[in-house]
């Protein structure tokens, strides 16, 4: 890590000659750091802003995530997530390969060797801003960008010293710290949990800091992130409606499991304006590391997986009397590894002891090389009417190398029983995958402050190393094509008085579906269809209140009929699983004076089905929060927030399998109380 850690400062400093002459000062760089207004073109994007995020002060990112339409970050245990964009919660190793998480513009993972609870190795708690692009944003910003796009925007600004300390129920902590001056800042913050159910605590660490300098003509922002999350994590419990139970609710039937992981990243993100051109370079480096016990797998085998891997984003803007382009380049490689063991008999029938043996079930090393160019061009074709096209192509190569046995014997070579071991290891192998996304439309300022678009968009994701080497028996090449998605997205944003409305409705369609099938192979035939509306409304009636609501109205089907892993079966027309039809917040926010602000909150999560057959259903639920910030004086600020209000029993997460009804338990009133100090 120390060596990364020196690597990454060398690489950001050294990266263009520097002159010597230059001493630091306040400099402003734009450095590509928003992915919604660097592209300055229509679709669905959506902010939550610093002000927000430190009013909310989120104990974890689903509370921040929920203001925006058509994004459902599922809870999970302590820190872990799952993630929907216009689409059902997808599951699975390589489902995070659906979404692309971001750090002022530069993926926080390299291509194909995702995490799906990524979004824990973001410092969203102290983020300039959090944004969403909804919809297949390939085209723009690469491979995984299928469903959408989370950005997290680290760069601040703040000229003075500030420690918080915050406490709450079940033995919770944090404490933040942010420092600034001389174009320097350095945010960090920890936290504790004991957990609400058993055995659930966790400990949690992040840092971001920048730096920014001038290099002749340059100007530069050096960013690094760091993470460690240390979580007991905890089982679902069982049983339907179980999470009313309330003693199961507090329970864990887990107590063995746990997730630990660490990130680092570094970047430098390079700016020169010249001669009405906007260049901008970005090289980056990524390390992460984790080990957490699979305790839903029979056997409870032990997972360890890191990557190290750097590259460089590179864009040229610029524009001319009725048009505005930009074009770009991305490279990156990546070296990685995986391994799973298991160090316990496997317990229960006859068949599940014979085919799940201890000892090394995968162990392999992976490396990845990608190269892509892209451009985004807009013409004005009539008078405020823009003509929008935008267009990339990628290719991602996979190099892998088993370091164990072929095939699905035991530790000793020695075969299974039932036909053989579960766990099939291919041998060595090379893939490619060639991709091109692309999307065209129309956006029309009907008049100031008013726009309308039409888009037609296509996007794309890899299939991740996890689903083309960690196989099961029976299969021993997984011959996988990448998944797409077509849209149609028409939508609307206008500003009238004291209004804000924007509208979008949409239309899709996924091909190539990856997922794994009742013989336990994984296969890309599937399909879904999803049509939605999503709406995002607030209301100024003064300057002391604010009223805004988000709201989804979507279906997502499967478009195929297929006998699927876990007892599963997929009918064409029916709901995807985990995919609510409605989706809502709505928010009352009142500033009474300079010095106090509160907020009342509805957060809603429609019914929906928890598996594919349609035939188990979750009813949904609606929960009350309430926050408030008060300046005593120009120095302390104290902070309160009070969640689940009318202590409703509720499930983060609801699940259907193996013949039982699973859930994670929503925590019940929850009550936080904290205090700022201001420093010069």
């Amino acid at each position: 890590m120390k060596r990364i850690l020196r690597l990454g400062f060398l690489t950001s400093v050294l990266a263009f000659p520097t002159a010597g002459a230059d001493e630091l000062e306040e400099i402003i760089v734009r450095a590509e750091a928003s992915v919604v207004a660097s592209t300055e073109t229509a679709g669905s994007g959506s902010t939550v802003n610093a002000e927000t995020l430190k009013l909310v002060r989120a104990n974890h990112v689903h509370e921040a995530l929920v203001r925006i339409p058509g994004v459902w970050v599922s809870r999970g245990s302590g820190q872990e997530h799952l993630t929907a964009i216009r689409s059902g919660v997808l599951t699975g190793p390589g489902a995070c390969g659906g979404f692309l998480f971001l750090e002022d513009g530069i993926p926080i993972r390299p291509a194909g060797f995702c995490n799906v609870n990524n979004l824990f190795e973001i410092n969203s708690e102290q983020a300039s801003a959090l944004e969403v692009v909804r919809g297949p944003a390939s085209a723009r910003f690469g491979g995984n960008a299928l469903h959408g796009v989370i950005n997290s925007i680290s760069f601040t600004r703040n000229e003075s010293t500030q420690a918080a300390v915050e406490i709450g129920p079940y033995e919770y902590l944090q404490g933040r710290f942010a420092a600034g001056s001389d174009g320097f800042q350095l945010n960090a913050n920890g936290s504790r949990s004991d957990g609400y159910r058993d055995d659930t605590g966790y400990d949690q660490y992040k840092v971001t800091s920048n730096l920014s300098t001038n290099h002749g003509k340059w100007k530069a922002v050096h960013t690094l992130s760091a993470t460690r999350l240390n979580q007991e994590t905890g089982g679902y419990v069982k049983g339907e409606l179980a999470y009313e139970d309330a003693t199961i609710r507090r329970t864990n039937p887990n107590p063995e499991a746990y997730r630990d992981a660490t990130s680092l990243r570094i970047a430098s993100h390079w700016n020169l304006d010249q001669n009405d051109r906007n260049w901008s370079v970005a090289p980056y480096l990524r390390r992460s590391d984790m080990e957490f016990r699979q305790h839903f797998l029979p056997g409870k085998p032990l997972e360890s997986n890191d990557q190290t891997s750097f590259g460089a984003l590179t864009r040229m803007k610029g524009s001319t009397t009725n048009s505005r382009w930009l074009l770009g380049a991305q490279v990156e490689t990546m070296r990685g590894a995986l391994s799973e063991q298991q160090n316990q008999p496997t317990t229960g029938s006859a068949y599940l002891v014979g085919t799940r043996p201890e000892g090394t079930h995968y162990d392999y090393e992976i490396s990845s090389f990608l190269m892509a160019a892209f451009y985004d061009i807009g013409w004005e074709i009539a008078e405020n009417v823009e003509l929008i096209h935008s267009m990339r192509l990628e290719r991602l190569n996979y190099d892998y190398d088993n370091r164990h046995l072929d095939g699905n014997s035991r530790d000793d070579g020695t075969a299974c029983g039932f036909g053989g071991c579960l766990y099939t290891r291919p041998a060595d192998r090379e893939d490619d995958f060639t991709d091109v996304a692309g999307r065209i439309g129309i956006e029309w300022e009907a008049k100031p402050r008013l726009k309308l678009y039409a888009l037609i968009g296509r996007g794309f994701r890899p299939p991740q190393a996890t689903e083309l080497y960690r196989l099961q028996s029976g299969q021993t090449v997984a011959s996988l094509a990448s998944e797409s998605l077509r849209s149609l997205e028409v939508g609307i944003n206008a500003t009238k008085g004291r209004f804000d409305v924007d509208v979008s409705t949409y239309l899709e369609r996924t091909n190539s579906l990856i997922f794994r099938d009742a013989d336990g192979y994984n296969v890309s035939d599937g399909e879904t269809r999803s049509s939605g509306i999503e709406t995002d409304f607030a209301f100024h009636p003064n300057d002391i209140h604010t009223l805004a609501l988000v709201a989804t109205y979507a279906r997502h089907r499967y478009d195929f009929t297929r006998d699927a892993s876990r007892g599963e079966t997929i009918i064409s027309g029916n709901d995807v699983d985990t995919a609510p039809t409605w989706l809502a917040s709505a928010h009352w926010r009142a500033r009474f004076t300079e010095r106090t602000t509160f907020e009342f909150e509805l957060s809603h999560i429609g019914p929906h089905f928890i598996n594919a057959a349609n035939t188990a259903k979750y009813s949904g639920h609606t929960l009350l929060n309430w926050r408030g910030n008060w300046e005593l004086s120009n120095k302390v600020r104290l902070f309160a927030r009070m969640i689940n209000l009318l202590d409703k029993e509720y499930a983060d997460r609801a699940d259907y399998a193996f013949g039982s009804y699973r859930y994670f338990p929503g925590l019940p009133r929850q009550f936080y109380l904290g205090a700022e100090l201001e420093f010069n």
